[in-house]
């Protein structure tokens, strides 16, 4: 969680703090294997050099983005959940709970489906 500190110190709300921390931290203990690191000010995890998936703070939610084929994929999931998404990314308001399955489908598949990906970025 080290490498994400800065980065949470920087959140003002406390309960949005927290939250963010609770993600992350479970990304960590889920998927040890991923490597945390801030890129673009926003904390993400990759595998090999590939991004898996991102997180971001507003006033409204946390953001999640597992990039457009992971979204595209998991559409009907995100609304199931109650969430709302664009083309980039999933909005998790900040009193809804957070559907870890369904982060952790979302990380799984992106591990599987660019288990050969040798850019960061799908191309």
């Amino acid at each position: 969680m080290e490498v994400f500190a800065e980065y949470l110190e920087k959140i003002e709300n406390p309960i949005h703090r927290d939250r963010t921390e609770k993600v992350l931290t479970w990304v960590i203990n889920k998927f040890p294997n991923l490597m945390p690191k801030i890129a673009w000010n926003q904390p993400m995890f990759t595998d090999h050099d590939t991004y898996i998936i991102g997180f971001s703070v507003s006033k409204q939610h946390l953001a999640v983005a597992p990039e457009t084929v992971g979204i595209n994929h998991f559409s009907d999931e995100i609304v199931q959940a109650g969430y709302d998404h664009t083309k980039q990314l999933v909005r998790i308001p900040w009193g809804s709970e957070v559907d870890y399955k369904l982060i952790e489908k979302m990380i799984e598949f992106n591990i599987l489906d660019k288990k050969d990906c040798s850019t960061f970025w799908r191309k």
